[in-house]
This record gives structure tokens, sequence and C-alpha cells, in this order.
């Protein structure tokens, strides 16, 4: 199959504390260099997209010299932490955004599905909403006709269909809108992980109907996800971006693991030498370890046994204790979410905080099965409820925890690997 998509030296920069990336300025600037046949002046300077470094310009380069080719029936997965160009890169793509320097050729029409609501007139019902989208496609009225029925059907939406958007919940506009988008037949579809706040079931329904799109049907799907077995099981092709640039291009499964293997090395860095720290640091974790009821530090576990975890820190500047909020999350080698503590949750309140001292969490009873996690936290001084936490030292990928196969049951049969041990009884009983 032919190319249908590539991407040629995309850079992407914006102008840092302001809506535009422009001032008449700038512009006049660049209009002179243009004339007297000089590059663009501003084009050489700008900070790399690293959001946990200070700024030291006022320009930064959200993506920089991008270079890829998809061939028609391609899936192709885009990974990267938050902040990585992702969703700047497929924005480019679908031309929601220009780029500063670089070319996209395309063949054919493309659909995307970038943010919630994204392309529906709030004003308009569903069913309004998808001729809407068919027309901005270059669909004619009878070809959207033939598909609405279906459209309607797959997004689960019937009851609310001629009611306006504006009143639907946010689970429901990413329903109808990747319907929508799948449904209208178009050459490249774009999705960001806006999948993520549908249900797990439609999650399932709309993998499905991406690889119908480009396995059935030759149709090409660029896909963005946090979630990295959806990746493998999707997607034939991976790109992983980092700062804004592109630093690993393969297959799904070689650049899933390659990222994998980049975030379990990230937290063998000693964290004293970490620099991707979020947050004002009036507080500082220092160190983070397990240790065994016996007080001895360890660093492989057993499903079952008790444990400590430990989270040394120091004080650089006073930090209201009853406002303090501490958050622990704890992802399998996927990069998935398995669990979270959260001090907050639990209505934890700390009465003083030590200049140097460490929060101490107790593990009764280790419910993780055999595997590789990471550990990320976050410290803040949350005000309310309904408002934001402000950060004090945010780090993902801190540390590693490492299960190893034990017998949680003390039965002599060991439990299987991933996931958690539930605690449960099984009973059988005689129909009546």
């Amino acid at each position: 199959m032919g190319i249908i998509l590539k991407a040629e030296n995309i850079s992407k920069q914006y102008r840092l504390g302001v809506v535009g990336s422009r001032t008449v300025k700038h512009d006049f600037n660049r209009f002179l260099a243009k004339i007297m046949g000089k590059p663009d002046p501003y084009l050489q300077v700008g900070a790399e997209n690293d959001r946990s470094a200070k700024a030291t310009t006022n320009y930064v380069w959200a993506l920089r010299d991008i270079n890829f080719e998809v061939n028609e029936g391609d899936v192709l997965g885009i990974i990267g932490k938050n902040g990585a160009g992702k969703s700047t890169l497929l924005k480019i793509l679908s031309r929601v955004t220009a780029p500063t320097t670089g070319v996209i050729k395309t063949k054919g029409r493309i659909a995307s599905l970038l943010e919630v609501g994204t392309g529906f007139h709030p004003e308009l019902t569903g069913r309004e909403n998808i001729y809407l989208n068919g027309a901005i496609l270059g669909m004619t009225k009878a070809e959207i006709s033939r598909k609405e029925e279906e459209i309607v059907e797959f997004s689960g939406c019937q009851m609310y269909i001629d009611t306006p958007v504006k009143r639907y919940s946010s689970g429901m506009r990413v329903r109808l809108a990747f319907a929508v988008a799948a449904h209208l037949e178009p050459d490249i579809l774009v999705v960001d992980e806006v999948l993520a706040v549908g249900d797990v079931d439609f999650q399932k329904k709309a993998i499905g109907k991406m690889q119908e799109i480009s396995a059935g049907e030759g149709r090409t799907v660029l896909f963005v996800s946090h979630n990295m077995a959806a990746v493998k099981n999707l997607c034939t092709r991976g790109i992983v971006l980092e700062h804004g640039r592109s630093i690993y291009e393969g297959t799904a499964n070689e650049a899933v693991d390659y990222y994998l293997k980049n975030a379990f090395a990230a937290s063998e860095i000693p964290i004293a030498k970490r620099t991707d720290r979020k947050g004002n640091r009036k507080m500082e974790v220092t160190s983070i370890y397990f240790e065994n009821p016996q007080g001895l530090k360890v660093t492989e576990l057993n499903s079952g046994e008790a444990y400590n975890l430990n989270f040394e820190f120091a004080l650089n500047k006073p930090v209201n204790s009853e406002l303090l909020t501490v958050v622990v999350q704890f992802r399998d080698s996927e990069d998935i979410l398995v669990n979270t503590i959260a001090t907050d949750e639990m209505g934890v309140q700390f009465s003083e905080i030590f200049e140097k001292g460490s929060f101490q969490i107790h593990i009764p009873k280790l419910q993780f099965r055999e595997g590789d996690y990471t550990i990320s936290y976050m410290i803040s001084e949350k005000l309310s409820m309904t408002t934001s936490h402000v950060v004090i030292d945010n780090l993902q990928n801190a540390a590693t925890m490492a299960v190893m196969k034990s017998d949680y049951w003390k039965t002599g049969v060991y439990n299987r690997p991933k996931g958690f041990v539930q605690e449960a009884t099984i009973k059988i009983f005689k129909d009546q």
C-alpha cells in the first residue's frame, strides 16, 4: 500500500506567557529578515519542551524536527509522557494548528477526535451534529443518511439523539463523537487519549472498531494513549516522543518496550539527581525505600507480607500541615495505574511538619501479585475540595517496587502473576 501521510521536519514553536505566538515587533523583524534573504531570527531561539525546567527564553519548541511516514492501513501509536508533544502533533496532523516549520502531506479525508466535544455545536442536537460533521468532511446528505442509524446505535445515545449536545455528559459526547468520526468513512482517523473519558465497555468497543477500520477497510488510524496494553493490542507501529522530539520509531511492541524501559530506568536514578520534579519545592522527598517489620530495608517484596513504605523528606520553607496532602500511585509494567494511596481520601491530617522526617505508609498485607511496578508521588497543599492542589513536590517514576512470586494464602500454592490478590472466601451451597 502507498503512503497516505508524510510529516517532513515538523516543528512547532510557542511564545510563553501570551495567547498568540507572535507580536507586531517580531512579525516586522521576521518580514525584514525575509526580504533580506535571511532566516527567521526567532527560529534560532527557544527552549526544549521540558516542563520541569525553568524557562530561560520567551520561546519554547513544543515539537522539533519530527519526520515519519504512514502507509494506508497502518495504525500508528504515538506515546510519551504528559507534555511530550503528542496532542500538539495530532493537532498539526488534523490541521487544527499550523506547524512553525515543515510540511504535512496527506491523501484523502481526515476525521479527528482530539478533545471532548471537539467539532460539536452545543446548541445543535446529536443528530444535527452528525450531519454537521459529515458536511465538514465533504459528504453529501444522502451519504450521511445511510450511516446515521449505524452511528446512533454504536454511540448508545438513542434516547438523547434529538437533545442538544450541551445537555450531554462528557462520556456521551465522547461516545457520539467517536461514532461519528469512525463511521463517516475518513481515510485517516486521528484519536487522542480522549477515549479515557468513556467507560471500559465503550473503550473496548472503540478499539474493536478501530481495528475493523484499519484491518477490514484498509483505512489509517493515528492513536495517542497512555494505555500501553491498548497500544500493543491496536497499533502496528509506534513513535515515542520526549520533550517534543521523536526518540524512537518501530513496531508497536518495540516502541512500548522502549518507552517502559526508559520509565523504569528513570526510577533507578537517585532522587537527589532527578531533574524532572515539579512543584514549589517547599518540601522535597530525599529518599524512598521499603522496610520489613524488623526495620530492615528490603528491595524485593512478597505478597501477603507486611511492609512500611518510607518517604524521607527535608523541609525548605514552612508548609501548612492541616492542608498537606500526600498521594502515592503505583503503575505496572504496562504503565497502567493499578493503585493509589491518598491521605485526603483516607481522612489523614498531619499535626506537625518537621525540618527533616519521613512519611511512613504501613502496608499490613501486601496484595500486589508478582511483577515490577513504578512508584510516583505528589505532595501538595489542598485548599478545599473545589480548588486545585498547590503542588509542593511531584515526581513520576520516582522508585520501583519488585514483587516476587509467593504463597499469599499459606496453602503451598504460589499466586499467579499480575494484578491484585483479592481477600475473599468461597463456599458452595446446595439449592433448596
